[in-house]
């Protein structure tokens, strides 16, 4: 398997994990909210958010994948510093976008889609990240 097929085998993966925890963390943080919603409830209505979202958020998180391989390749960071740094580098440029979220998400107030903008969910997206930035420098 090539770099860039790994890399991106385990973006999906850390994506996957991510996922998988994010109904524990929502207990941690004390927050109803879930990215796999953000993006389920986006694509679809009705039941079917979960698997639309999942799958949407791997598809991400193998292009995030790719983008770590090509930074990889043009520097020296040790790949499991490299993974982290870029995923909470990613959470804080990002963040902001979630004002957009909550003014025009089109089920926003829906279980798991409360208002993003909080430090509450800072925090847990931040340990999201982290999570995810550990995983996939591990796998990749």
């Amino acid at each position: 398997m090539s770099s860039r097929a790994r890399a991106a085998a385990a973006g999906a993966a850390a994506a996957l994990v991510w996922g998988l925890l994010e109904p524990l963390d929502e207990r941690i943080f004390r927050s109803d909210h879930r990215d796999i919603a953000v993006l389920g409830k986006l694509l679809v209505r009705g039941r079917g958010w979960q698997p639309a979202g999942l799958a949407a958020h791997m598809a991400n998180g193998a292009l995030f994948g790719l983008a770590f391989d090509a930074v990889r390749r043009r520097t020296r960071i040790e790949p499991g510093r490299l993974a982290l740094g870029l995923a909470l580098a990613e959470n804080v440029a990002l963040y902001p976008l979630t004002l957009l979220v909550d003014a025009r998400h089109p089920r926003r107030g829906e279980p798991h889609l409360p208002r993003m903008w909080t430090k509450r969910v800072f925090v847990q997206e931040s340990f999201r990240h982290a999570v995810f930035g550990l995983v996939l420098g591990r796998l990749a």
